[in-house]
């Protein structure tokens, strides 16, 4: 396949797992990838050519780079000794004894092989371990240490996974040269990455001040840092590029953002650039795993000799050694150390141990790390056991996703999805706000309560500013908040509840539906609309009723209905007002705007009958469900008086002036909520953050329209 079909597939794929991981949250998105590549090897005899020598710099680099980037640099740095400990001590450990280990069970494969192969598998993935860490509230020692050694284990684990693959493809190892080397490329990698991270801040500085700010270029700039830390580091020093690039993410978080408070902008771009970079890179490592276990199962049938069965079971006791080295070794600590046994959660050693080594899922450096492992060693031979080695990899990164996917839920309360590096989530930088949870009896809210209250706030502020002239514009952007709310209310009730609501509210669409016909039955009984614009109503009335009865028999599809269907009805709008002005000079569309006001005011006065009648609870309805449907109907109205009076350009002109008004109440509501201590600093950012981000496409659109 060339190189272009595959990038182009690769990320095809990659998007279309999150697509499907949007439905099914419960699976890690990981899974998903390797599942699709894998059907892609499978039936569509996809295979992607691998140059192991720019792997590393490929996917590596700009890893490794961004986790030292988001470096905390509160308690994790507070607990920087046994955090050390975890990230060097135990990922030589592992190495050791679970090299020795493996070459126990899997004979075939030799011993420098083995040490590699422990090598590759003691990193862990950060974002999952701290997903994992934070649910199960492990005592808060231990969550900073296993959230720690995951940002830093991936160097100590490519050094140790880069001298076993050395000594397999020299045939030489000598303890004392790889100790000396050991000192070397990494005291020099590390100089290297400071040095040469320093010189991108000097001439980022440097360009600022002469008026070179561009957003784009220093972007790209910050983008194009640790390819060019890495490959400097490696070939002019010899050196650990892995070290250089952590070490230089590192230093880049804690000295690099001088000139970001006066561009705020650049931090904005540069951050979500990143988000793009991770996402697609960490995506597209998991459906080249997916690719590559055919062909590995192939050759290690082969050339190893062992069935598909047995290499599966050999990677589930690979990962249970792995398990135990981790929770032996944290359980140690906990019981022999005193600095990390501080903190308000008491849990158990043990289990905490044993939680915090099912949290150590592996991740993407792990699996882009054995793909670089080189095809040939020196003299021509195949690289021994290259097959198997990518085989046990691949399975023992799945066997510690599902493990953690199947034990979270038993073991915890909160039933969020596990996140890895890469997932498509949005928030906050936890290093920069206090990531304390609240108490349950706190007072505090969730963060979908939040969003309703400042949005009902926003709502009320376009109440505030409607007038006679601004009322179609009022009451679309009223439909806006409405539609938002619903689904933060699907995502914040139980299904039990929202069932409730979503029955009663198709209850008062009947109600009103049934006003709309008799309403427009007496227009055309009293001959004031003609037969052509009654049948073009009654069509549409008709096709509502029956989306009606069909909505009444059958489940809701909650979710992706409210998703869509509200731009789902703009568009219907759109295309019908469309039909009425093309039509409105013949008379036409007159009467069909008429019909509309009428059965709209018809709807509103038979849902206020319904609510005057004796034997009708009113407090069974959702207040919001009663509101939405008023606005509805009132904004059909407007729509309908103002189809040839109205430019669009007012229209517009008067959304964006009320909207401005709407985010102005939309931030004072999270003021209101942080100082009655309902939400934490870190809500309130995020909150802030999603109102900014709001604001700013407000902006561009308004500068596109100039």
């Amino acid at each position: 396949m060339h190189i272009l079909e595959a990038i182009i597939l690769l990320i095809g794929i990659v998007l279309f797992s999150n697509v499907v991981d949007h439905f099914i949250p419960s699976i890690p998105v990981s899974l998903i990838q390797v599942t699709f590549g894998l059907c892609a090897a499978l039936f569509l005899q996809v295979s992607i050519p691998l140059k192991t020598d720019w792997f590393l710099l490929l996917f590596i680099a700009p890893l490794l780079f961004n986790d030292g980037r988001r470096f905390p640099k509160r308690e994790l740095w507070k607990m920087r000794g046994p955090i050390l400990g975890n990230a060097i001590i135990l990922v030589f450990l592992t190495t050791l004894l679970g090299g020795l280990l493996f070459h126990v069970i899997i004979p075939t494969m030799p011993i420098s092989v083995s040490f590699a192969l422990a090598a590759i598998l003691s990193p862990t993935d950060p974002v999952a371990v701290q997903s994992i860490s934070k649910r199960v509230a492990l005592p808060e020692g231990v969550l900073h240490i296993v959230s720690g050694e995951s940002l830093i284990n991936d160097a100590s684990g490519l050094i140790a996974f880069k001298y076993a693959v050395a000594a397999t493809v020299t045939g030489v190892f000598s303890f004392k040269a790889a100790t000396l080397d050991f000192f070397y490329i990494s005291i020099v990698g590390f100089v290297s990455g400071a040095i040469l991270i320093t010189l991108v801040i000097l001439l980022q500085n440097w360009l600022f001040k002469q008026g070179i700010n561009d957003v784009i270029f220093n972007t790209i700039l910050q983008v194009l840092t640790p390819f060019g830390i890495y490959l400097i580091t490696e070939e002019a020093f010899h050196a650990s590029g892995v070290i250089a690039v952590v070490a230089g993410g590192v230093l880049f978080h804690f000295f690099g953002g001088v000139t970001d408070y006066s561009q705020p902008e650049l931090t904005l771009v540069s951050e979500k650039t990143w988000d793009i970079i991770i996402y697609m890179l960490n995506g597209i490592v998991f459906v080249i795993l997916g690719i590559e276990l055919p062909i590995a199962t192939n050759q290690i049938i082969q050339n190893d000799k062992i069935n598909t069965i047995h290499a599966i079971f050999i990677s589930f006791i690979a990962w249970l050694i792995l398990l135990v080295i981790r929770v032996v070794w944290i359980y140690l600590y906990q019981v022999l150390g005193t600095a990390i046994t501080h903190g308000h959660n008491s849990m158990h050693p043990l289990k905490a141990s044993i939680l915090a080594g099912l949290s150590g899922v592996r991740g993407a450096v792990t699996m882009a790390g054995v793909l670089s492992i080189p095809t040939i060693i020196d003299g021509g031979a195949r690289f021994p056991s290259r097959s198997l080695a990518l085989f046990v990899a691949a399975f023992v990164i799945i066997i510690s996703l599902l493990a953690a996917t199947i034990t979270l839920p038993l073991i915890s309360k909160n039933k969020a999805p596990l996140i890895t590096r890469g997932s498509n989530v949005d928030g906050v930088d936890d290093d920069e706000i206090d990531d304390t949870e609240p108490d349950d009896n706190s007072g505090h809210v969730t963060e979908e309560q939040a969003r309703i209250y400042i949005m009902k706030l926003a709502i009320n502020n376009v109440e505030e500013h409607r007038r006679a002239d601004n009322q179609q514009a009022a009451f679309d952007l009223i439909l806006d908040y409405q539609f938002l709310i619903r689904r933060l209310e699907i995502k914040e009730n139980n299904l039990q509840d929202m069932n409730k609501i979503i029955a009663d509210e198709l209850a008062l669409r009947r109600v009103a539906l049934n006003g709309e016909f008799d309403a427009l039955e007496e227009l055309r009984s009293n001959n004031e609309i003609s037969e052509e614009a009654y049948l073009s109503n009654l069509d549409q009335l008709q096709r509502a009723d029956k989306r009606l009865r069909k909505s009444i028999g059958s489940r809701p599809k909650m979710h992706l209905n409210l998703r869509n269907q509200h731009r789902i009805q703009k568009i219907k709008r759109a295309v019908r007002m469309w039909f009425v002005y093309r039509n409105s000079s013949s008379g036409l569309g007159d009467e069909l705007a008429k019909a509309h006001i009428e059965q709209a005011k018809a709807a509103i006065k038979a849902l206020s009958e319904y609510f005057n009648r004796d034997d009708i609870e009113n407090e069974r309805f959702d207040s919001q469900s009663v509101y939405h449907l008023v606005i509805h109907y009132r904004n059909q109205i407007e729509e309908a008086k103002n189809r040839l009076t109205t430019k669009k350009d007012d229209m517009h002109s008067q959304i964006q002036s009320l909207r401005i008004k709407a985010l102005a109440a939309e931030r004072e509501g999270v003021q209101v909520l942080l100082e009655q201590g309902k939400i934490d600093w870190k809500m309130a950012a995020h909150l802030r953050q999603y109102i900014n981000y709001s604001e700013t496409v407000l902006i561009m659109d308004y500068q596109n329209r100039e």
